[in-house]
């Protein structure tokens, strides 16, 4: 009996603590929830040039002689007492990176990093934007395109450097900047739009499974996953696409003058200096060759809104993004096989 009521004393003690941590995570949780509220996100801004500097510094001391280490140190100190009232009167170069998905779901970030820049920047200054995006949702990277237009009516200069591949919406948005520069094997143009769906209707009325829609407009719904689709809807469908093809050809022709539209906007995909040579890109360069030779005259500052992320939302946003990866890789394998097949 004596043992029992030891347990039972003991178990108690164990319930209360429980229950005290469960309370005081949950007073906790509330009060960040109550936080994140307020604070959605964190504004990062770093500078570039320091970080080049410093790998440079790296390398001359590495080669060196052991002997002349010191002076270099003795000499190195004065001239950064020197250049710094100098560095400080230099141009400005706001950096941002796009990595695009289906979604475009970056342009949250980017129209904070655009706003902020824009409070600061000046006509002389720049922004340069590296972009990495095979295209996706229309009205998604409609959105980001706006959103880089924003750099231009306010009269900076805009370039933007790809590296990788700027395909259908990532040109969309490429062809917005001053000055694009791309390295000499990623991906340019596809400058086309294509939708596709699968229908399961014979299968469903081979199982006897009737399917009614409903819709009030004619146009409502042109093509459906489950109806029986008709020849008129199949034509709108079409139509609809024709539209979107005509307003992208003409958002690129008003942004690149040069351009013999009709010549690139059959969705054809170019390597990098293939694309400079029907002027869809101005320059064969990558972003660090860029970015290293403007260090030398202006100051570079690398700027980055992240969003406050909850567990479920990085687990989430985790599989989206292994999602949207496995598309590109395939896109990409397209078209190597595209090209060197």
């Amino acid at each position: 009996m004596d043992y029992l009521l030891q347990y039972g004393l003991f178990l108690a003690k164990v319930v209360t603590v429980v229950l005290s941590l469960v309370i005081l995570v949950g007073v906790a949780l509330g009060m960040s929830n109550r936080v994140r509220k307020h604070l959605q996100g964190d504004l990062e801004v770093e500078p570039l040039n320091d970080s080049y500097e410093a790998m440079s510094d790296t390398m001359e001391l590495a080669t060196l002689h052991p002997g002349s280490r010191k002076l270099w140190h003795k000499e190195k100190k004065k001239a950064d007492k020197h250049k710094k009232k100098k560095t400080e009167e230099r141009q400005r170069v706001y950096l941002l990176d796009f990595k695009g998905d289906m979604r475009a779901s970056a342009v949250a970030s980017l129209r904070q990093e655009i706003t902020a820049v824009l409070s600061q920047a000046k006509p002389e200054d720049e922004v340069v934007v590296r972009l990495e995006s095979a295209g996706g949702m229309v009205h998604s990277y409609g959105l980001a395109a706006s959103q880089l237009d924003r750099i231009k009516q306010q009269g900076i200069p805009l370039t933007v450097c790809v590296d990788k591949v700027a395909a259908s919406g990532g040109y969309m948005m490429a062809c917005v900047a001053d000055k694009i520069l791309a390295a000499p094997f990623s991906m340019i143009g596809s400058i086309g739009v294509v939708a596709q769906l699968p229908n399961f209707n014979r299968l469903l009325k081979k199982h006897d499974v009737d399917v009614e829609l409903h819709t009030a407009g004619e146009y409502k719904r042109t093509l459906t996953m489950f109806g029986e689709n008709t020849e008129l809807g199949r034509e709108k469908f079409v139509e609809d696409l024709e539209e979107i093809h005509e307003i992208f050809k003409e958002f690129v022709k008003n942004h690149r003058e040069s351009v013999d539209i009709n010549a690139i906007s059959t969705g054809k995909v170019w390597l990098g200096t293939h694309a400079k040579n029907v002027l869809l890109v101005d320059e064969i360069k990558t972003s660090d060759e860029y970015l290293v030779d403007r260090a030398k005259d202006a100051n570079i500052y690398l700027v980055r809104f992240v969003y406050h992320k909850s567990l479920p939302e990085k687990m989430g946003l985790a599989a989206e993004n292994r999602a949207d990866s496995l598309l590109l890789r395939w896109f990409e394998r397209l078209r190597v096989k595209q090209f060197f097949s």
